[in-house]
């Protein structure tokens, strides 16, 4: 099975430029943008077979199988996880058709795709990428919805489909060098070998987790399984302290004036 080599990609990046934003901003979308495409061309350049964007994947899917129309193309995924964390949503789903096919989102779960088609199933490898100026400090960027990761974890455990999506993590350093950003480093993080127990869930940022490629320790040895138990255990327990912490700060100061006004109603 072919596999994708991480610190390959990451090495044949280092030294390669993207221009610096006309705009004159270096943090965000504006600077990650032209690395991922990078990483992206390097992805396909090495494995042509395998790399693609989402919306790219998806289309080729439906594509294949034009037979199936409206949400019946749901059904062409051949893994329950795989469909949740990259089909795109009902109403656009029905609209897709060869003339009106998906285009990038910002909000896509995958940059890039790796899929290896095989075996008799299909394994996915998602691969984010989050960008670092090593000028700069900042804090730890979002990497994926808490909620969006429990429910995939909900769906593996149900289905018992512990080995058939990865998700890792390429941070590429880089820094100006006048008028454009040149990669110096970079790093690669397999989100299930770090220890989902301490994954940091910043509930005032969108329930994202938060953490810097560079930090995330890859020591976990368990199989997927746990990680995914031990993982929705950690969630749960979060959100109960989170639930707690609203109520006992914005409900409980306040309850007095629901009760003494009753279901009287305020213009």
């Amino acid at each position: 099975m072919v596999k994708p080599d991480f610190q390959t990609i990451i090495d044949s990046l280092i030294g390669m430029t993207v221009p610096a934003p006309s705009s004159g901003t270096l943090s965000g979308h504006a600077a990650g943008e032209p690395f991922d495409k990078l990483v992206y061309s390097e992805l396909k350049r090495l494995y042509p077979a395998n790399a693609y964007r989402q919306f790219e994947y998806l289309n080729k899917l439906y594509l294949s199988n034009l037979e199936k129309a409206g949400l019946d193309r749901f059904n062409l995924f051949d893994s329950e996880v795989a469909k949740f964390l990259l089909k795109r949503g009902e109403a656009e789903t029905r609209n897709w058709s060869p003339s009106n096919m998906f285009e990038e989102k910002q909000n896509d779960t995958a940059d890039n795709l790796f899929v290896n088609e095989e075996g008799p199933l299909n394994k996915y490898d998602i691969i984010d990428i989050k960008t670092k100026n090593e000028s700069k400090h900042a804090q730890p960027p979002n990497i994926i919805s808490a909620l969006k990761l429990a429910g995939a974890c909900d769906i593996m455990i149900k289905n018992k489909e512990y080995d058939r999506v990865s998700i890792h993590y390429i941070c590429i350093d880089w820094k100006k060098d006048n008028s454009v950003l040149r990669c110096t480093g970079g790093q690669h993080a397999d989100l299930f070998k770090s220890d989902p127990t301490k994954l940091y869930i910043n509930w005032a940022a969108a329930l994202q987790i938060q953490f810097d490629v560079h930090d995330l320790p890859q020591s976990y040895s368990k199989d997927q399984e746990s990680w995914c138990y031990q993982y929705l255990a950690h969630f749960v327990e979060s959100a109960e302290r989170r639930v707690q912490e609203m109520e006992k700060k914005m409900i409980e100061p306040f309850r007095k004036y629901r009760i003494e006004r009753g279901l009287m109603r305020f213009n």
